[in-house]
């Protein structure tokens, strides 16, 4: 994924379940000399989604998929004060979706806009499910929850996970699944991964392996990758991606219009991204040239 498909309107989180132990922005942060527990309001980074470049254009282009608070929580308790104008931001987007992850739930609810009613149009509202536990935990309160595009990350994928009594309901369009990585990284293994797959087919619902993290358990074998692009790469020639059931965002312009399909931005893929396995899920290369 490249750095254009992000927003990180703040930074810092404080961990609450399994999946954030070994967190990456914890980890990236050490390795800075930061502590990833201290959170701030980010400066230039807050109003990305309404930054403009030197002709005018939004940097975030109509259609595109934007995640939200990869450094954070979007639902974050510290970060209360700052999510109303945050929502302000998406609410002047309507032509740009909006992806939301949260390993919190339980406070979705009391955090939305007064004017949510059943939900906006451009957001993707999706809940971590580390383990079994946190899927029983968190996906019910998904299903409960007024929004129009609903989605699962399996990430960092650290116990089986089964889903198939909450796809019955038919609310969930997309699951995201990839293993750990970094400093005490735990395994994943592939037949978790073809089991969750097995589910989503059967139900029509869009399956991505986007990566293997670095320990690896395939066929009692336990391979170790730190290689993020190989382990995107051993993804991708797994064969576990499955695109579902069409998921419509019905995204419009500042009045009100559906955009049509020449108004929506079509992503570039370089020949590197071919075999990725975050492809499906990705806006595109952004053309930095690190791939040369």
């Amino acid at each position: 994924m490249s750095m254009h498909d992000i927003w990180n309107p703040w930074h810092g989180c404080v961990k609450c379940s399994e999946g954030c132990a070994n967190c990456y922005m914890f980890y990236l942060d050490r390795a800075r000399e930061r502590d990833g527990s201290v959170i701030y309001k980010t400066k230039s980074g807050f109003t990305y989604p309404l930054q403009r470049d030197r002709y005018g254009a939004y940097k975030v282009k109509s259609g595109e998929m934007i995640r939200v608070c990869m450094n954070s929580d979007f639902f974050l308790e510290q970060a209360d004060e700052w999510r109303e104008d945050a929502w302000e931001i998406m609410r002047l987007r309507p032509d740009v979706r909006f992806f939301l992850l949260t390993k919190r739930p339980q406070r979705v609810k009391e955090c939305l806009p007064a004017d949510w009613g059943d939900g906006w149009e451009n957001i993707f509202f999706n809940v971590t499910c580390e383990n079994q536990k946190r899927a029983d935990e968190r996906i019910p309160i998904l299903l409960e929850l007024p929004f129009k595009h609903k989605g699962i990350m399996c990430a960092p994928f650290i116990g089986e996970v089964s889903i198939e009594k909450y796809l019955d309901y038919g609310q969930i369009e997309q699951v995201v699944c990839g293993g750990e990585n970094y400093d005490g990284a735990r395994p994943c293994d592939f037949d978790w991964v073809k089991k969750l797959y097995s589910e989503c087919k059967s139900h029509g619902v869009t399956f991505d392996f986007i990566e293997t993290g670095t320990i690896f358990v395939k066929d009692g074998k336990t391979y170790h990758i730190p290689n993020k692009r190989l382990q995107s790469e051993m993804a991708h020639k797994s064969g576990m991606n499955f695109k579902g059931r069409p998921i419509n965002f019905r995204l419009t312009d500042n009045m009100g219009l559906e955009l049509l399909p020449k108004d929506i931005y079509e992503p570039y893929f370089s020949d590197n991204c071919n075999c990725c396995g975050s492809r499906n899920i990705c806006n595109g290369c952004s053309k930095c040239g690190k791939c040369r």
